[in-house]
């Protein structure tokens, strides 16, 4: 019976050093290997160059470096590329990069699909089939990384975890992946420059809270009125905004970092004054600032971008009673890798 093969990224720096001093090798050979594998973002022992020919033969005997493949590219005309992410197992899932004049942004996914049902986005169409690894999310990175400087001329600046997924139902692996991320034997990416967006899971947001994450915290909120948010996020009925705004309270005391909030207006769903006010009461337990999202449609029609005069509406409610708020014009439309839009379309 062959021996399968263990993934060698799954393994720490000292369960990797354990392997060679077990193999009569030296510890620090652990260290070389590590360095190829998050650093230098090795996918092959060949390439290992500084390992002998016989260390080589041994790591491709009992390892395989289970790596990301992008199958297929698009370019938006703004700029934007979207890319259709190929897994190790044949899976796919997508990646953004988000340029503008003075950053480039990497939108990650974290699930295969998505373990939540919000109305209004297409990856919650597809079925969960299973979470990502800390390799598979840290590789989504290290592409954009080299396209951002391809392309644009400039490294990756900042990374939201935005794409395909809740990255709070895949809460370990996403935590490992900045952790190698922001890792000086990593990337060395500043936390700071990192934003986890969540729909809303009170129970991990404390988690992370405890955990004391350096990294940003968004929440994807759409309606601070129960019975309007469970409509467009059945979810919610689970996860009702008194918990979700305690658990944020706990956050805010923890860790004295300001909320963002990301918020689309609809049409005839929650673009009147009472949503608007809504928003503004649930916003003032904490400081936050609110992000006014274009909505990005999904084919069927059900839902519609709310007026301008209902954005304004908004717009100036908020900035009326202290709250900080920017309208974001969405990106990439026109290769679908804008927000809600990512459905492994490509």
């Amino acid at each position: 019976m062959v021996q399968e093969k263990k993934d060698i990224r799954a393994l720490s720096k000292e369960q990797l050093r354990d392997f060679f001093v077990a193999q009569g090798d030296h510890a620090y050979r652990g260290n070389q290997v590590y360095e190829w594998l998050w650093q230098k973002s090795a996918h092959s022992f060949e390439g290992m160059t500084n390992l002998s020919k016989d260390t080589r033969e041994l790591l491709n005997k009992n390892f395989v470096i289970n790596h990301i493949s992008v199958d297929q590219m698009q370019r938006s005309a703004d700029g934007t590329i979207k890319n259709a992410v190929k897994l190790h197992d044949s899976l796919v899932v997508e990646s953004v990069l988000i340029p503008t004049e003075t950053r480039t942004t990497a939108c990650v996914s974290s699930q295969v699909g998505c373990s939540l049902d919000c109305r209004f986005c297409a990856t919650s169409r597809l079925k969960r089939m299973r979470n990502l690894n800390p390799d598979e999310i840290y590789d989504q990175v290290v592409v954009i990384d080299k396209q951002s400087r391809l392309y644009f001329g400039r490294p990756l600046s900042n990374i939201v975890f935005m794409g395909m997924g809740e990255p709070l139902m895949n809460y370990n692996n996403v935590l490992k992946a900045i952790e190698k991320i922001t890792s000086k034997e990593g990337l060395g990416m500043s936390p700071k420059r990192i934003t986890v967006s969540t729909s809303g899971v009170p129970k991990m947001i404390k988690k992370m809270a405890d955990e004391e994450v350096r990294f940003n915290l968004a929440v994807s909120l759409h309606s601070a009125i129960d019975e309007v948010r469970t409509g467009i996020m059945p979810f919610n009925e689970t996860f009702p905004l008194k918990d979700l705004r305690e658990a944020l309270q706990y956050w805010y005391a923890k860790t004295k970092n300001r909320i963002t909030y990301e918020y689309v207006v609809w049409k005839d769903i929650n673009d009147t004054q009472k949503d608007v006010d809504a928003l503004v009461k649930f916003c003032r337990f904490a400081p936050s600032k609110v992000n006014l999202i274009e909505y990005n449609p999904i084919d069927d029609g059900e839902f519609s971008q709310a007026s301008d005069e209902a954005l304004q509406l908004y717009q100036e409610t908020l900035q009326d009673n202290g709250i900080v708020v920017t309208v974001r014009r969405s990106r990439g439309k026109d290769i679908d890798a804008a927000c809600g839009q990512l459905a492994n379309k490509s």
